[in-house]
């Protein structure tokens, strides 16, 4: 379902403050009106697959699909109208395992692809001559673009808008989808704070977003103990145990990792940036950058920044 209701939604809401129909949405399928999806929940109106040249659509999004071998008779009947028609929509997108789908009807001939992280292998066995790559959470080749799984397809249609219609429009969609962040296709499926979450024990599994949560604020190891209910030696001994690192030192890491977002995906003025994360001024954010990744702050903007330039 959010295959399909989260493109759906950023372009809906693109229309919305373009003021016009930008983008005329309809949602079309190989068969039936109605569309159920995996895990219950149905869409109603759904259309035929065009199969007049002249109902050709401008984009052509495949949300979601099976890595099955064969295809599901659905996927196989989209497949080959792809296999027909796919040289004369000049924007083919899938989300997903939907690239599974592009795969079979050789869309993805000679691209570079991506796919949900648990069948990059699969779609790389099955189809050799794509070239599936595992390097962000999507990836635009030629006319070609495919995401990672799920909320993946909502980055990508952002970028698509932006595209389209520039920077402030596609940043007013995804501030209206409140979405804490709008990811660039560079970044990896799994964010650095989810992976330390997984790995986290449980008793730590709360630090990280506590901290994360008063960021621009001062936290000694009393306010960590009180904010993660531990005693302040508790907390210092497991934070050694499982993290080997300080509070403090957590802290001081998890400050640089969120100015490390800021500066690669919003245009912030560094005094802000350092008043968000509580590294009190540009000079200890400098230092900051310098000690522990060799670059300045500002370099670090010009060689990672997702934001456009326009």
């Amino acid at each position: 379902m959010l295959n399909i209701a989260g493109p759906w939604e950023v372009l809906g809401h693109a229309n919305d403050l373009l003021g016009r129909p930008a983008y005329r949405l309809e949602l079309v399928g190989p068969g039936g009106s109605t569309l159920h999806t995996r895990h219950g929940l149905a869409v109603s109106g759904v259309r035929a697959l065009p199969s007049a040249a002249k109902r050709l659509p401008d984009i052509a999004i495949v949300a979601g699909g099976s890595p099955r071998v064969p295809l599901p008779e659905g996927g196989a009947r989209i497949a080959a109208w792809l296999r027909r028609h796919h040289t004369r929509v000049p924007t083919l997108v899938s989300t997903c395992t939907g690239a599974f789908t592009l795969a079979e009807a050789g869309v993805l001939d000679g691209q570079r692809a991506t796919t949900h992280w648990q069948h990059l292998a699969e779609l790389r066995s099955r189809f050799p001559s794509v070239d599936v790559v595992d390097e962000g959470v999507f990836v635009k080749s030629g006319k070609v673009w495919t995401s990672a799984g799920l909320t993946a397809g909502v980055d990508l249609t952002l970028a698509l808008v932006e595209e389209d219609h520039g920077h402030a429009i596609a940043m007013a969609v995804a501030k209206r989808l409140v979405l804490f962040l709008r990811r660039s296709g560079k970044q990896a499926q799994f964010s650095t704070a989810l992976q330390r979450q997984e790995k986290e024990p449980e008793k730590l599994r709360d630090l990280s977003a506590f901290v994360l949560e008063h960021l621009d604020q001062a936290l000694p190891v009393a306010r960590l103990a009180r904010g993660v209910g531990m005693s302040q030696r508790t907390l210092s001994r497991w934070c050694r145990e499982h993290l080997a690192e300080s509070p403090a030192e957590v802290v001081r890491r998890l400050r640089l990792e969120e100015a490390q977002r800021l500066l690669a995906e919003t245009e912030l003025p560094l005094k802000d940036i350092t008043n968000r994360t509580g590294l009190g001024d540009a000079t200890t954010m400098w230092r900051a950058f310098t000690q522990h990744l060799g670059v300045t702050p500002a370099a670090y903007r010009e060689r990672f920044s997702s934001v456009s330039a326009g």
